[in-house]
């Protein structure tokens, strides 16, 4: 999966060392009310796409780019769905990730689902009580975007 440029320079300093790091989860669905999943190529699980926004980037900038990349669908972003923190996440080569993922509804305006990178195996949308096996994490993006809830945060655990 390759690693933006700006990550790359990071760890030139931080080593493996864990970094705090900004990430887009788009949930995008069709208008028959399918949803647009990835294989990802480094683990082969399913997935809403996702990414790291460039420095400066928008997160719906950022997320309408990362569909594209690795779909060929094209999309806008709707709403806001979710925002939490991930868990930390240790790579095979040793680097060690934690996101704030900023989590956005989506809805495909066109393109055609094809493996667009190197950072899925398959790519295809899918019938909301019909998805392959995911995490909890991708399932919760999921059901937040579907439904018409505010935006969800983590509750605090103490005031």
């Amino acid at each position: 999966m390759p690693t933006p440029d700006f990550i790359r320079t990071l760890r030139a300093s931080a080593g493996r060392q864990l970094l705090w790091l900004p990430g887009v989860s788009a949930v995008v669905l069709d208008d028959a009310g399918r949803v647009l999943l990835g294989q990802r190529a480094d683990n082969h699980r399913w997935c809403v796409i996702s990414g790291i926004p460039d420095p400066g980037e928008q997160p719906a900038e950022c997320a309408v780019r990362e569909v594209y990349e690795e779909t060929g669908v094209r999309c806008v972003v709707e709403r806001i769905v979710a925002v939490r923190s991930t868990k930390e996440v240790t790579y095979p080569n040793g680097d060690r990730c934690q996101f704030m993922d900023v989590t956005v509804r989506c809805r495909a305006v066109g393109g055609e689902a094809v493996v667009g990178d190197d950072e899925s195996l398959a790519v295809g949308w899918f019938e909301v009580d019909a998805l392959p096996p995911m995490t909890a994490s991708q399932q919760f993006r999921i059901k937040q975007a579907l439904s018409d809830e505010p935006t969800w945060f983590e509750p605090m655990t103490s005031a």
